[in-house]
């Protein structure tokens, strides 16, 4: 056996260099013979996201805009005419708070006047009716009565917290997109746009992302192109959003269109904060998480983590004669 091995060493070695060349020739030449799909995975990444980008903005086209003229039921006009509430329609806070919910115009003001006063009413009467009938309490009157009145102060109530939860939502959306919508900004204007085209471009580009900041771009290229002074069209544009970030571009452009200077530099620097500020407000949420999922830990995990620890050891107990 040995005189064997020995005898055949020579072919084993010779066999082991050929399959070693062998193997580095494969490793050498196989980016020839493998099939290189990286150019044609860009272009179906390229042609999808055009897809994307052409079927947002036909949806964007074909849906409904709103208009600033549209008036209000006549419903809630008589309402808010008889009762003497066209001081509240015209509240200055209420309308800007509706207006950067995303509803303008005269006819979402009456409606919320008239719904906050009709909500209270509706739902005192069924909570009246409720208390009284259905359940038939065993309670004193003023209690019952007291049950009610609650209730209709949260129907007055109720429209202003959506209106609220309606901004919160909007200006999260808006927030997301803002830093992206600044570097077509600034692509834009280094490359010789108006800054009106700028916007409209920009609007156009960033409705697959936000179509909330694409209607406020879109709104505010309109005002910049009827208003008498374009630093208002740039200041409705601040007011109608309400974020920090939103203000600080606003206040760089009113800057630019007072003195002549230019606002490249301006935009740069501001599209990197908002990249960072959008940066920390994630940083903060990964953060925060661990402590919030403590407490779903101890209440839905540990018990059953306990349970099945502990469970055959009891059963065990449980069969000891």
């Amino acid at each position: 056996m040995i005189e064997l091995l020995t005898r055949n060493t020579d072919v084993i070695i010779a066999a082991m260099a050929a399959l070693s060349v062998f193997s580095a020739c494969m490793v050498l030449l196989w980016p020839y013979f493998a099939r290189d799909t990286l150019a044609l995975r860009m272009r179906e990444v390229a042609a999808e996201r055009e897809n994307i980008r052409i079927r947002e903005r036909t949806r964007l086209q074909a849906g409904k805009q709103p208009s600033l003229r549209t008036e209000p039921k006549k419903l809630f006009k008589d309402i808010v005419d008889r009762l003497n509430l066209t001081a509240q329609a015209e509240d200055g806070a209420t309308v800007q708070q509706l207006r950067m919910a995303g509803y303008r115009g005269r006819a979402p003001v009456v409606t919320f006047v008239a719904v906050r006063l009709i909500t209270p009413i509706a739902l005192f009467a069924v909570a009246t009716f409720y208390v009284f009938v259905v359940l038939q309490l065993q309670q004193p009157f003023a209690l019952k009565l007291g049950i009610a009145l609650v209730i209709s102060c949260l129907g007055y109530y109720g429209p202003g917290i959506y209106v609220k939860n309606r901004i919160t939502k909007r200006q999260t959306a808006i927030r997301r997109a803002w830093p992206d919508a600044l570097d077509l900004l600034l692509i834009c204007v280094e490359s010789g746009m108006s800054i009106e085209s700028a916007f409209r471009k920009v609007a156009d580009e960033i409705g697959s992302q936000s179509t909330e900041l694409a209607e406020e771009l879109s709104l505010t290229t309109a005002e910049l192109s009827y208003l008498p002074e374009r630093r208002k069209a740039y200041e409705n544009l601040a007011e109608r959003t309400g974020l920090d970030g939103v203000r600080a571009v606003v206040t760089s452009l009113v800057q630019a269109e007072k003195y002549g200077t230019p606002i490249g530099h301006s935009l740069r620097v501001l599209a990197q904060e908002n990249r960072d500020m959008r940066m920390s407000e994630a940083e903060k949420k990964a953060a925060a998480l661990p402590p919030k999922l403590t407490v779903p830990m101890i209440l839905f995990f540990l018990p059953v983590l306990f349970a099945v620890i502990i469970t055959p050891a009891a059963i065990q107990i449980a069969n000891i004669p």
